[in-house]
């Protein structure tokens, strides 16, 4: 045992009335809605990068944060997992996620990476061996290190794309180890700042034969957990090839990849490709891609991605509605991409924080749920829709424009405007959040 999160205690279920900053409000894991238990609703992962790895700075200033497992070393690789799993333990988180880097320390060669990566991770499947908190998914951090300046499986650079693939290969292996129900290529550098210097065609080519050694390996292996790739416009390229999830689509049914590969959504990020978190989720629906979900928010008045836990019940309860209808999470869960502030110093905030997000979801989460229950929201769904259900309107989809023309022209059809109702349907809304 550690002694970073002394004298806290295990944070459990007191319900609404709960006085109680140490508790759970209205997170139940074991309360069941619509026939599944809460818990198995909601898969909520602990992001081990912005928990224990965030120094606390941003662009105008520096480490906020003194943790006692910040430095380079295997020891204090294993201290911050000692503290990571205590952290588990009291919010009975049953998920984390890992970057290679938040878990190793960085080594001077490929070599030296692996063999660090290698020990940490025997480390942590001992670790959780005795508690219940499981691996959600890995990834690679192939954007933070000077070599990946010019992207990973896009840079021009061969050695790069060489390294690149190395790295994954690894970060698979260890996901695979301790039996992580996903992998995530998060692509945070592949794209451009200039097209002065950039071959779009080759870096797309580059880029999906990266993706489809992934897919062949997971397949070599027989990892039955998804690749999952997460949609960014930018920051910190100008533009990024993963931009949302249309573009991802886009992406992978150009190359053949579209039964492969799904997606893992950020709310902040859909927020900067200028979209809403459940236009996103619903896209990845209707297109067969999606996988899971980065819970969290931005700050509206800074325009940029802040990655705050969230907190707007409203807001969220939309996502849900959209996961809700598509059918709910396979192996996806919703992540907690997100850091306290850099103010926010003590242990007790990065507690209270997950404390605070996770009744927000489990609020956002029931309120969906009944909404879908009450049935409205989808009776007016199929009523505005309700003419294609006829046998005119399908026989018309599959015939050809003269026909249709004659058609009109014989009937005399004219249709006039109908309401979308969108006012009734938002009053309809608010009676649930």
């Amino acid at each position: 045992m550690t002694t970073f999160f002394k004298d806290i205690p295990q944070i459990c279920f007191e319900g609404a009335q709960s006085t109680n900053e140490f508790a759970f409000r209205h997170y139940n894991p074991e309360e069941i809605v619509q026939g599944k238990s809460m818990k198995d609703h909601l898969r909520f992962a602990v992001a081990y990068w912005h928990s224990f790895a965030w120094p606390g700075g941003d662009p105008f200033g520096g480490q906020t944060f003194d943790r006692p497992w910040f430095g380079d070393s295997l020891d204090l690789a294993k201290l911050k997992a000692d503290v990571a799993f205590e952290m588990f333990d009291i919010l009975q988180a049953p998920y984390f996620c890992f970057h290679d880097v938040d878990i190793r320390p960085d080594g001077n060669d490929f070599a030296e990476n692996t063999r660090n990566l290698e020990e940490i991770v025997d480390y942590i499947g001992e670790k959780m061996q005795g508690g219940s908190t499981k691996l959600l998914w890995g990834t690679a951090n192939l954007f933070s290190h000077e070599r990946f300046m010019s992207g990973a499986a896009t840079n021009p650079d061969p050695d790069v794309f060489a390294f690149s693939a190395a790295t994954v290969k690894t970060c698979m292996d260890a996901t695979m180890k301790l039996g992580g129900e996903n992998y995530v290529l998060w692509g945070g550098r592949e794209g451009y700042e200039t097209l002065l210097n950039t071959d779009l065609t080759r870096e797309a080519d580059n880029m999906a034969r990266f993706l489809s050694m992934v897919v062949d390996y997971k397949h070599k292996k027989g990892f039955k957990g998804a690749i999952l790739i997460e949609p960014k416009p930018q920051e910190p390229m100008k533009h990024q090839y993963d931009y949302d999830v249309a573009t991802v689509y886009g992406f992978l049914k150009r190359f053949g990849l579209e039964n492969e590969v799904k997606v893992n959504i950020e709310q902040g990020h859909a927020i900067l490709a200028g979209h809403s978190f459940e236009h996103e989720i619903a896209m990845a629906n209707s297109l067969g891609i999606f996988g899971s979900i980065d819970m969290n928010r931005n700050d509206y008045q800074s325009g940029w991605d802040t990655d705050q836990f969230p907190d707007n019940v409203p807001e969220m309860a939309k996502a849900y509605y959209e996961i809700l209808r598509g059918g709910g999470f396979t192996s996806g869960g919703t992540n907690f991409d997100a850091k306290v502030r850099r103010q926010s110093i003590d242990p007790e905030d990065l507690i209270l924080a997950h404390v605070g997000a996770m009744d927000t979801c489990a609020r956002a989460l029931k309120s969906a749920a009944a909404l879908l229950e009450d049935g409205g929201l989808e009776a007016a769904r199929d009523t505005r829709y309700a003419g294609w259900e006829t046998a005119d309107a399908k026989a018309m989809l599959g015939s050809d424009l003269e026909s249709i023309a004659a058609t009109v022209a014989a009937k005399g059809i004219n249709p006039k405007p109908r309401s979308g109702r969108q006012e009734r349907l938002e009053n309809l809304w608010n009676r649930f959040v």
